[in-house]
């Protein structure tokens, strides 16, 4: 599947209305360390998702596709995208917290912890400690070296 990934250089008003109308937290998205992608190809807009460095690991930020292209695999191929960016960066694992997503998750290799094992830099992050509620499945996934 050709795309196109291009990093947001600040939220924009689509980004933060697609965070918005599907229920993920958009209150800190302009502080440091978080950066955003569109991704889009031929027929346009295929999502967004985001990273946030904390530590020696990353936090994916928020994956969204909008309805119209969701069941086409994008979810997943974004998901991968950042985790490549991710490695990349070398971060040496990636966290997240769902709500509702985590079969996704969990079919992508993505296992649940306890929160009490979070390291003490996820665990200090506003994703975990404020934006996300208590009942969001804390998740993690292993990155190796490509």
């Amino acid at each position: 599947m050709a795309f196109n990934a291009v990093e947001l250089p600040e939220p924009t008003a689509d980004l933060i209305t697609a965070l918005e109308s599907a229920g993920l937290p958009t209150d800190d998205l302009s502080e440091p360390g978080r950066r955003f992608y569109r991704f889009e190809d031929g027929e346009g807009l295929i999502g967004y998702g985001g990273l946030e460095r904390v530590g020696p690991d990353a936090l994916i930020r928020s994956i969204v596709v909008p309805d119209r292209r969701r069941g086409g695999g994008h979810g997943g191929v974004i998901l991968s995208w950042l985790e490549a960016e991710a490695a990349g960066q070398g971060a040496d694992g990636l966290y997240l917290l769902a709500t509702s997503a985590a079969p996704f998750f969990r079919r992508h290799g993505y296992s649940v912890a306890l929160r009490s094992t979070a390291p003490s830099a996820i665990a200090a992050s506003r994703q975990f400690s404020g934006l996300c509620p208590a009942s969001a499945a804390f998740m993690f996934k292993e990155l190796r070296p490509q």
